[in-house]
């Protein structure tokens, strides 16, 4: 029998199964030795086989399907450990909010180098738009630019006032989508936004550390209304780039992708470089020095890795 992984808990997945009844399934323990090497074998938007355990309510995954692409993380406390928080993607939306819990250009960044490598069209959604100020939408305008003009769709709403949800809906329509983005931007709110009645479960800011308290403990995938479905996750207070390798890194950022047969030097780290085409752009204002400062920042990280 064949079904949609609809929700992992760690231990057991949701499925729903082509003959339309959603069963609890749990893997064989081989599958944790078949050379993947994430703290889940199974993930939220997997085609899977399995098998009914005669007697129980419950099933055995026996088998995963190819993925077309999906979504991997690297544990931060545990380095060594990557997750992967969803598979066979058509978009994947990064909630932002620049305030209460603000979102970092580098947070952005690396999200959308984790989207570009494994080919999942990527998305920003700018939320809490109740509670710019004028100058902050003067810094909000900044930011889109930035995303926009590299060729990411940017969308502004307020999840709590329900502006521009429409719009978002649209986007979302007919597709498979995950939504990230960090505790406390207001994921849980966007999607009782999106789909009325859902009555997701909220949380406050956190007052000493303007962080947000995790709602979402595991990651879930929810039917629109409309048509489509929404991959939901636990938020994500930092995200460690998974498998990478520094001198690919420069072909996940699009503005480096297209000046890369230019610099002198076929192996050109873009750094130090004599002849270097992306650092004379840099100089020349066509790349944003925030987007080079992420550039930098993941390159030596990944390279203290190896």
């Amino acid at each position: 029998m064949r079904g949609l992984v609809t929700k992992s808990t760690g231990s057991w997945y949701q499925v729903f199964a082509e003959s339309g009844e959603r069963l609890e399934c749990r893997i064989k323990g081989k599958f944790r030795t078949q050379g993947i090497k994430t703290t889940n074998p199974i993930a939220v938007g997997d085609w899977v086989e399995f098998e009914i355990e005669q007697g129980l309510q419950s099933a055995v995954i026996t088998k995963l399907e190819p993925r077309k692409n999906y979504i991997i993380r690297r544990s931060v406390n545990l380095s060594k450990q990557t997750q992967i928080i969803g598979a066979n993607l058509d978009l994947a939306m990064l909630v932002v909010t620049l305030a209460s819990p603000p979102t970092s250009t580098g947070f952005i960044d690396r999200f959308l180098v984790t989207a570009e490598a494994y080919g999942i069209p990527a998305a920003l959604v700018f939320n809490k738009l109740d509670l710019f100020s004028e100058e902050g939408l003067e810094i909000l305008a900044e930011y889109i630019a930035i995303y926009k003009d590299l060729g990411y769709p940017c969308y502004t709403v307020s999840a709590l006032e329900k502006e521009n949800i429409d719009d978002l809906n649209e986007v979302l329509k007919d597709k498979i989508t995950l939504i990230s983005g960090h505790s406390g931007v207001g994921k849980s709110t966007l999607i009782n936004a999106i789909i009325p009645g859902s009555d997701l479960k909220t949380g406050n800011i956190s007052d000493w550390s303007d962080k947000g308290k995790h709602t979402t403990t595991f990651a879930e995938m929810i039917d629109l209304p409309f048509g489509g479905k929404l991959i939901d996750t636990p938020g994500i207070r930092e995200l460690g780039i998974v498998d990478i390798e520094p001198q690919e890194l420069s072909h996940y950022f699009p503005e480096m992708r297209n000046l890369l047969n230019q610099c002198r030097f076929h192996n050109c780290r873009h750094i130090n470089e004599p002849g270097c085409a992306v650092l004379e752009a840099l100089e020349n204002g066509e790349i944003e020095p925030s987007r080079y400062d992420s550039y930098l920042s993941i390159y030596n990280n990944e390279n203290n890795r190896n």
